[in-house]
């Protein structure tokens, strides 16, 4: 498998781009916190499960 470096390195440039122009402008906690709602519930229920021994 060979790595396509200009296409990684574009890609991580821009989202580096993109974090720093969201922190500056205070919308990355925003950001986060819409990650934080929308992923799933799965592994809280699990560690619930496994934590009452």
């Amino acid at each position: 498998m060979q790595v396509k470096w200009k296409k990684l390195l574009l890609s991580l440039l821009i989202t580096l781009a993109c974090e720093i122009l969201l922190n500056f402008l205070g919308l990355d906690d925003l950001a986060d916190y819409g990650e934080f709602v929308f992923e799933k519930p799965y592994p809280v229920l699990l560690s619930l499960k496994y934590s009452f021994n």
